[in-house]
């Protein structure tokens, strides 16, 4: 049974060894922490934490280090987080907000997170799969090139040009207009690309060709809208400037990574913690081909899509209070600047 003290022991190892890289002994311990107790109790301590398999000797040193087992009690123990400076949030809010869509949105947040952390960062692209069709507009260009236009009730528009094989009049483009509208406006994106990719009842026999190649169009629009399967990655200089943490080859980190629908599962089985954020560990990892690197990730929201996450991955050895406020300032801000657009 680990003390009160043995968990403050441990944390002072955590800490240490995140910052140093160095095996952490009772020594250095004592002369870098007030535990107002000798070197021989601190060392009593650390025999309980390893018999508990919490830490380790990494050689013949006495110095030990974390165990997986023991970052996660670790972590489990963090009652705060550290509060994010001002200069840090300044620097989220003056970068994110210069972003002038949402994919630039994105890709800033990504490099933003990698460099507060220092880790790998990703960022799951929002999903539309519970946004709604709120309006059809179709533009005619040329006799035989129509502009459809997608509008959902999250605010976004997607524009795409259809090739027509037969002319079409105004008339017919606004009975089209009427008739596509009837069938897809108020369904989720799914229904509607569903619904546009099939036979639209009562058309006009003699625009059957034209409707079909405009509801395919259409259909390929909310198809694309959906999204919520990719991921945007930023930081992977930061994972080979310290492949050194990582005991095995950086490169089956990085594979895993490439695989984003393993990252994709592995953020969808993550449960949050009271802050709000996930936080996997080392060989809980290991079903995800990532036995030897950790994850922090918490979601935010988007209105008129799903839920999306983001988050760090890196070495077990990280700043886990660090990467965790660093995560959910960032999220915060994504939900408060997207709710209000």
């Amino acid at each position: 049974m680990v003390s009160e003290r043995g968990l403050a022991v441990l944390r002072a190892i955590v800490q240490d060894y995140v910052a140093s890289r160095e095996p952490v002994g009772s020594k250095a311990i004592v002369e870098r922490h007030a535990f107002g107790v000798s070197a021989a109790t601190i060392r009593n301590d650390m025999a309980i934490l390893e018999e508990e398999e919490l830490i380790a000797a990494p050689h013949t040193s006495s110095g030990r280090i974390p165990t997986d087992k023991g970052y996660r009690v670790f972590v489990d123990q963090l009652t705060e987080l550290r509060p994010m400076s001002q200069a840090q949030r300044h620097a989220i809010e003056t970068f994110l907000g210069e972003a002038g869509d949402l994919d630039e949105l994105l890709s800033r947040t990504v490099r933003l997170i990698a460099q507060l952390t220092n880790q790998l960062a990703v960022v799951q692209v929002p999903s539309f799969h519970s946004a709604r069709v709120r309006h059809v507009e179709l533009v005619q260009l040329a006799p035989t090139r129509v502009l459809c236009i997608l509008i959902t009730d999250a605010g976004q528009v997607e524009q795409r040009i259809a090739e027509l094989a037969d002319d079409v009049d105004v008339d017919t483009l606004a009975d089209l207009r009427l008739r596509l509208n009837r069938v897809a406006a108020g369904l989720t994106m799914s229904d509607a690309a569903a619904v546009l990719s099939g036979e639209i009842e009562g058309a006009d026999p003699r625009h059957a060709a034209v409707l079909h190649t405009l509801a395919l169009t259409l259909a390929e629009q909310a198809r694309a809208q959906r999204g919520g399967d990719r991921l945007v990655v930023a930081g992977a200089a930061n994972l080979v400037r310290i492949e050194q943490d990582f005991s095995g080859s950086i490169l089956e980190v990085i594979e895993a990574i490439e695989e984003q629908v393993v990252l994709l599962r592995l953020f969808g089985e993550m449960a949050a913690d009271p802050h709000g954020i996930a936080v996997r560990i080392g060989r809980e990892n290991a079903p995800f081909g990532l036995p030897e690197a950790s994850v922090v990730s918490t979601s935010f929201a988007v209105p008129g899509r799903d839920i999306s996450r983001l988050g760090v991955v890196g070495p077990t050895r990280m700043d886990y209070s660090a990467s965790m406020a660093a995560v959910r300032a960032v999220a915060r801000y994504l939900s408060r600047t997207l709710g209000e657009h």
